[in-house]
C-alpha cells in the first residue's frame, strides 16, 4: 500500500514549475536526479511520462523531466525566485485518473 496514497496528486510541467516547487525539487536532488529516482507512467493519451516525485506536507508533485529541468536545477540559486510568490494554483494541474495509470514495464 502507498503510503502516500491520502495525498494531493500534481502533475507539474517545467513550463509551469513555480519556483515554490523547483525549491523543493532542488533540496530533494541535490546532485540531481537518476534513473532510480523516474517514475515512469502513461498519460490519458498513453504518452508515456517521466517525472520525478516531490513531496509537500499535502501534495505529492511528479515533475516532468526534461534537459530544461536537469538545466535549471544545475544553475539555481534561490536569490533569483526571492521576489516570486511561493505558489501559482493556476501553474499546477490535478491530474485525472487516467494520467495516474502506472507503466507496466517502467523502464
Amino acid at each position: 500500500m502507498d503510503k502516500h496514497a491520502h495525498l494531493r496528486k500534481v502533475i507539474v510541467d517545467f513550463k509551469k514549475l513555480t519556483p515554490e516547487v523547483l525549491r523543493l525539487t532542488v533540496e530533494r536532488y541535490p546532485d540531481g536526479y537518476d534513473d532510480r529516482d523516474i517514475i515512469s507512467f502513461r498519460n490519458a493519451h498513453g504518452e508515456r511520462i517521466e517525472a520525478v516525485e516531490v513531496l509537500t506536507e499535502d501534495t505529492k508533485y511528479l515533475v516532468k523531466i526534461s534537459e530544461k529541468l536537469e538545466y535549471t536545477m544545475e544553475n539555481y540559486k534561490q536569490s533569483d525566485y526571492d521576489d516570486f510568490e511561493d505558489d501559482d494554483p493556476e501553474a499546477v494541474v490535478a491530474p485525472s485518473p487516467e494520467d495516474m495509470v502506472d507503466d507496466e514495464d517502467n523502464d
